[in-house]
């Protein structure tokens, strides 16, 4: 298949997780009408997309829950588990850390990093926290991938240049700072501040209307 468009992965990933619910609950079977009102979209769009990855229904029940969540697996979820690594264990770093262990089989959290001392050698769950200074030979070792940064802003960029001098193929980046990297790294920005601030900037207008 194809390189589908982040959006379309985006979209994916959340109907996937609306789909593990569905099952929880014994539903079986769901129209694309229901996840597009699930999801804020239109069904037109949900159909769009099941068109894309080349899922089809033969019946008029809607679409088959297992069935679908099987075919998204294949195409969102790697073929062999993915090492990762939270970068800073702060309270987010933490946070982020305990959410994740268990969340995805084929993505494994495999290391945590912090310059503070009073951290090194703490564990979330069974994962491990090792000084920054072991950053290369601990990435090289456990082979990993994928990158969590949650330091702060004036480490963010250093730190992202030693993760990809490292070898890590992909960085989610929580900080506040933009950052530059090579094509080869995939990197997906993710900014709580601006996120607050456009919620407020609507909520402002919201009541501006009332």
């Amino acid at each position: 298949m194809r390189i589908l468009p982040e959006k379309t992965i985006e979209r994916l990933s959340e109907y996937r997780r609306t789909l593990f619910d569905c099952l929880e609950r014994g539903k079986s079977h769901i129209y694309s009408h229901e996840l597009a009102e699930i999801h804020n979209l239109t069904a037109v769009q949900v159909r769009r997309d099941m068109m894309f990855i080349g899922f089809t229904t033969p019946n008029r029940k809607g679409y088959n829950v297992e069935e679908l969540i099987k075919l998204i697996s294949r195409i969102v979820d790697p073929e062999e588990v993915l090492n990762v690594a939270v970068i800073g264990l702060g309270n987010l770093g933490k946070a982020i850390s305990t959410y994740f262990i268990g969340k995805r089989p084929q993505l494994n959290l495999a290391a945590t990093f912090d310059l503070d001392p009073k951290k090194i050698g703490q564990k979330v769950g069974d994962v491990e926290c090792f000084s920054v200074d072991r950053l290369r030979e601990i990435i090289i070792s456990r082979n990993i991938s994928i990158a969590i940064l949650t330091v702060p802003t004036y480490s963010a960029h250093d730190m992202s240049k030693a993760l990809i001098q490292a070898g890590v193929k992909g960085i989610l980046n929580f900080t506040t700072v933009t950052l530059n990297v090579p094509d080869s790294i995939y990197l997906e920005e993710y900014d709580m501040i601006t996120s607050m601030e456009k919620v407020a900037y609507f909520v402002k207008n919201q009541k501006k209307k009332k």
